[in-house]
């Protein structure tokens, strides 16, 4: 590319990119976490971590359990449909006194950060791994197991922030890429007690 037409390119990317940052919104100090907690349907992910998701054919729903269980601690419980079959994982995360995330770095779990929701969604930002690795995954939570039009493009929009773009991947409800009726929608993963 020529250098004028690259620096016209940049110059034409950077106040779409301003723009994006300013739209995504910050978890807010009254985030009501009552109303967050309960079960969630991981309606869509995007990481930077290599081997996370099964192969196409395989994919389906993951579920997220969220609850409060001291102040300044959440219970958090997640289960993903993965190549080895369904796992789960359970952590125990800490509100850091400084920033506005939850974190657990004895489980690899370095924060654990709402960007948005309106309670019907959650738009969750999970940086895992230990000493000097690090991941980036964007979680897209729903109570429903279908996403609407505005949770996914704002949930791609972040992707684009965050440089996953290429990595986000919708799941499906059952591990097909066929249309299924809402009544015959399978569960997700199963959740531990």
């Amino acid at each position: 590319m020529q250098p004028h037409r690259l620096a016209l390119a940049l110059a034409l990317l950077l106040p779409v990119e301003t723009q994006l940052q300013k739209r995504l919104p910050k978890e807010a100090q009254t985030l009501n976490w009552g109303k967050f907690s309960g079960f969630w349907y991981i309606l869509a992910v995007a990481t930077d971590a290599r081997g996370f998701l099964p192969a196409m054919g395989k994919r389906k729903l993951g579920a997220a359990m969220v609850k409060v269980h001291k102040i300044g601690q959440l219970r958090v419980v997640i289960a993903f449909s993965r190549s080895q079959g369904c796992q789960s994982q359970e952590m125990i995360l800490r509100k850091d006194k400084k920033k506005a995330v939850f974190r657990n770095p004895l489980k690899g779990v370095k924060a654990f950060h709402v960007l948005a929701t309106d309670y019907s969604y959650g738009l969750v930002y999970l940086r895992l791994g230990r000493a000097s690795r690090s991941y980036k995954n964007l979680l897209l939570l729903g109570r429903l197991t279908e996403p609407s039009f505005p949770n996914l493009r704002e949930f791609l929009d972040a992707c684009n922030i965050l440089q996953l773009a290429k990595e986000a991947t919708i799941l499906p409800k059952d591990g097909t890429t066929r249309p299924r009726p809402a009544l015959l929608a399978p569960a997700p993963c199963p959740l531990p007690p």
